[in-house]
């Protein structure tokens, strides 16, 4: 492995976050609050260690595919680490795990908190807060590849890793302006939602703050009850869309800039996007309005944000879905698993991998049936390679493997079934809340020490779709096996 390497790009990564750290530091200026010396002593921090760590001389500037999948894991522990520095120098979360647990939360946008009373941290905390989300959405090193484009051909592998579903295509040749571009397109679907916010009547740092955790499928709100706390319906209404906009494959929205519209609503992934959420806005909606909770309309409201919030894994509420009846509660965990389309910011399993799966089985039985034809998987008229069925079906092996190992060792903390087993999907699959006690009106402060550095591997784990952070904890095993 490359350590040298690593260990210089990662330099460039804190570098990066220390200029991420300077907008907080100007809100905290502005409003004249508690974090302006919490984030100047953080950027210092940053900036030493990266210069010291950028200086490392290593001669070997190539990135393998091992040593491209453990600096991504290993980058994202390190961001982590240092992005808790703001909440613990300003007091605002005094233990080092709670602290490191949020900054997690943030960067893989899963939403989950162990903050009871938000509206009493700095403005300028809440706005790191939220804008870890936005940072996290796209991807920490995406932005690296942003901001420093000039890389190595092996930086290939760090794409790869960070980004999401079964594969990474680059929009264009060179890996820095592929970079660019998304997260061009990711700046300006902001910045449309900031506007389109600031229309409906929220201001101007409750609109950057929320629209961080939308476009970032984050979900951290600078209020303690979510979006509920507006009372808004434009505002419920406008929240929505991006969402689900945001759980849209950004490769998607790249073509349609090229004039490619027959792709964007051909796209299978997208299709099966589409079709999931409406059925499951229906389907919920008969639900409450049949048993009584709201009016039709009513029900058409909360339905249609709860369901683009879970399976785009944001975790806002509007509504303490918790007290829902149980077929509603059961699709909202099914959609908890499914998640968003690969390349978008959501979490999840993702829609795409979903489609493979049930290709595979159609091919099982028409190979039973015809045991002597040839089926091939295609999607989108391109043929699906067999590598990439079989990683597909690892994934789900896998995926329910650490969520099942998971949930047992929660459970240690003596909680009921649901609270233990949605705790870990609500954080494997980057969502935020779950039910029973981390509920939308509940958050996972109780926990034990070891139950919240659990979840907060679970939360990297599924940002990072698991391999990255099982090839880091390998690696060494693997050597000393010979493999």
């Amino acid at each position: 492995m490359n350590i040298r390497m690593i260990l210089k790009s990662l330099g460039i990564v804190i570098i990066v976050e220390a200029i991420c750290m300077i907008p907080s530091l100007i809100v905290s200026i502005v409003y004249g609050d508690n974090g302006t010396f919490a984030f100047v002593y953080s950027i210092i921090i940053c900036l030493v260690t990266g210069l010291a760590m950028y200086r490392i001389k290593a001669d070997n500037k190539n990135f393998y595919a091992r040593d491209g999948f453990s600096f991504v894991a290993l980058s994202w522990v390190t961001v982590s680490v240092f992005g808790s520095l703001p909440y613990i120098f300003s007091s605002s979360i005094t233990s080092f795990i709670d602290a490191v647990f949020e900054t997690v939360s943030g960067f893989t946008t899963t939403g989950a908190t162990i903050l009871k009373q938000v509206e009493r941290l700095p403005e300028s905390i809440l706005f790191w807060r939220s804008f870890t989300t936005w940072m996290g959405g796209m991807g920490v090193l995406v932005l690296t590849l942003a901001v420093l484009p000039t890389v190595g051909a092996g930086f290939f592998h760090v794409l790869k890793a960070e980004s999401t579903g079964p594969n990474i295509e680059k929009l264009v040749p060179k890996l820095g302006q592929t970079a660019k571009i998304l997260y061009s397109i990711y700046i300006v679907i902001t910045a449309i939602l900031v506007s389109a916010l600031l229309i409906a009547g929220m201001p101007l740092y409750d609109a950057l703050v929320h629209a961080f955790g939308t476009t970032g499928t984050g979900g951290f709100s600078s209020r303690n009850s979510s979006i509920a706390a507006y009372g808004n319906i434009y505002i419920e209404v406008i929240i929505t869309v991006f969402m689900f906009l945001s759980g849209v494959n950004f490769s998607l929205y790249y073509q349609l800039l090229k004039g490619n519209f027959k792709g964007f609503y051909k796209n299978q992934e997208f299709k099966f996007y589409v079709s999931t959420v409406l059925i499951a806005i229906l389907l919920i909606t008969l639900d409450l309005n049949a048993q009584g909770f709201f009016s039709l309309g009513e029900s058409i409201r909360y339905s249609s944000f709860q369901v683009s919030s879970i399976i785009t894994t944001t975790g806002f509420s509007t509504t303490d879905f918790n007290l829902w009846p149980t077929f509603s509660k059961i699709i909202l965990i099914l959609l908890m698993f499914i998640g968003g389309s690969a390349g978008s910011t959501s979490g999840g399993i993702k829609c795409i991998r979903f489609v493979l799966l049930f290709k595979i089985i159609k091919r099982d039985i028409l190979n039973i049936i015809h045991p002597k034809a040839v089926h091939t998987i295609k999607i989108d008229g391109k043929t699906v390679n067999e590598d990439t069925l079989a990683h597909t079906m690892s994934f789900f092996f896998i995926y329910f493997a650490v969520f099942a190992l998971s949930s047992l060792f929660i459970s240690l903390d003596g909680n009921d079934l649901v609270t233990s087993a949605t705790s870990v999907v609500a954080t494997l699959s980057n969502i935020g809340p779950g039910f029973g006690n981390v509920g939308p009106m509940g958050n996972f402060s109780s926990f034990s020490w070891f139950s919240k550095t659990l979840l907060s591997f679970c939360m990297i784990a599924g940002r990072l779709e698991i391999l990255p952070m099982l090839i880091l904890f390998s690696s060494y095993s693997f050597k000393k096996a010979g493999i």
